[in-house]
């Protein structure tokens, strides 16, 4: 019985892995949950699974968990400290990272170091320090693997292959997005409300990862993700339209073999996968019925429309703090726009102000953590002073 602690149970991957857990309790056992603020869910979480381990994120949901939580159940501080020591348990086998955003970066690096078995659902590190977590994951000899469906898919396509040099035998990586709600759509996008970005036409998911979805941004996290965790050229990664989001992602062989990943959109499959591999279990999602499908479409993006795109691969090509910059940027402007401070289309105008500021230099070598953390900081008050206007003139509504 494998145990498991999941960082961000209350969110929807959270709660795909809870259901995965249901269906194999003797494959099974639970034995941390932290949530961000949802002091509610978390709660009956524990009464359902019975951790010996709780977090809450958030410092005024943490004091108002504090005085609810039952007998038996330690409560882990507050902040990144908690689920940092959450992420580092003795007694988990297997760490489920599903937190949103760059605050997982602190916890995958506890993980990593405490030799553990971890599903990465949080693709922000990755794109921060990607290249430098690699090398941290072979040092420590922990195992990463991938949650999110596309990395996930090319990971389950290259599970054949005798070599881990997959440079050396792919020729192209098709990474497959469902366009968002707006793909289709004609004309300006400046009037889009959060509540219209948030309509996301296939799956499920938290708010901010809806919206890069919405941008596009999140296939170049995506990109830049998949670059890193298989050390791949980026000019081998294609993005491709894929509305109907069955084929979550294929990898063309040179020579010329195509193996492609399918499945109905349901994130409980690539959750399992992580937590069970290198076994398969039967897993509790509808099987995929071809003939019902009957069609499957695939379209370029548009680069010049979906700006962030084109901003997430220039980052990527340019290297070193650039990706971490463009990270902090977008969890900025992304807010911003959720909070209703700018419109939908000024979203890549902060993260490119943030990229253009000309403070940091392309370079050839990975960073260090602790220069990540340091673009990290200063990339959110630059974007902070581009969306507020404080600094660079205020951006039009």
């Amino acid at each position: 019985m494998k145990r498991v602690a999941i960082l961000g149970s209350t969110g929807s991957i959270g709660r795909s892995a809870l259901a995965v857990v249901r269906a194999h309790p003797e494959e099974f056992q639970v034995v941390a949950v932290a949530a961000n603020s949802n002091v509610r869910e978390l709660l009956q979480q524990v009464y359902d699974f019975r951790p010996k381990y709780a977090a809450v994120f958030g410092h005024e949901a943490h004091k108002a968990a504090r005085d609810i939580m039952p007998r038996g159940v330690k409560l882990l501080p507050p902040g990144v400290e908690g689920l940092t020591e959450m992420a580092a348990l003795g007694e988990a086998d297997v760490v489920l990272n599903a937190v949103s955003g760059s605050v997982g970066f602190a916890p995958l690096i506890a993980s990593i170091r405490a030799s553990k078995h971890i599903a990465l659902a949080n693709k922000e590190p990755m794109v921060m320090a990607g290249e430098t977590i690699m090398r941290e994951v072979w040092r420590w000899k922990a195992t990463l693997l991938p949650v999110d469906s596309e990395p996930s898919a090319i990971f389950q396509c290259l599970e054949g292959l005798k070599t881990k040099d997959y440079a050396s035998v792919i020729s192209r990586v098709f990474l497959t997005a469902s366009g968002g709600p707006f793909y289709k759509t004609k004309g300006s996008l400046a009037a889009v409300r959060p509540e219209q970005a948030l309509r996301h036409p296939r799956w499920k998911m938290g708010p901010k990862i809806t919206v890069d979805s919405a941008t596009l941004m999140n296939k170049g996290l995506e990109a830049i993700e998949i670059k890193n965790f298989f050390s791949l050229p980026l000019k081998t990664i294609e993005v491709l339209i894929h509305p109907q989001s069955i084929v979550h992602s294929a990898v063309e062989l040179r020579d010329g073999s195509v193996l492609a990943q399918m499945s109905l959109p349901d994130m409980k499959l690539p959750i399992q996968y992580a937590l069970t591999w290198p076994d398969r279990l039967k897993c509790p999602v509808k099987p995929l019925n071809l003939c019902e499908i009957s069609k499957l479409d695939f379209f370029k993006p548009d680069f010049r429309r979906f700006e962030c795109l084109a901003l997430a691969f220039e980052a990527a090509k340019k290297g070193g703090l650039y990706p971490a910059v463009l990270n902090a940027a977008n969890e900025v402007a992304v807010e911003r726009f959720l909070a209703g401070a700018i419109p939908f289309t000024s979203i890549p105008k902060v993260v490119e102000g943030a990229l253009s500021a000309g403070k940091w230099r392309p370079s050839p070598h990975p960073p260090n953590f602790s220069e990540v953390i340091e673009a990290d900081e200063w990339a959110r008050a630059r974007a902070a002073e581009i969306a507020g206007g404080r600094r660079g003139g205020k951006i039009k509504r």
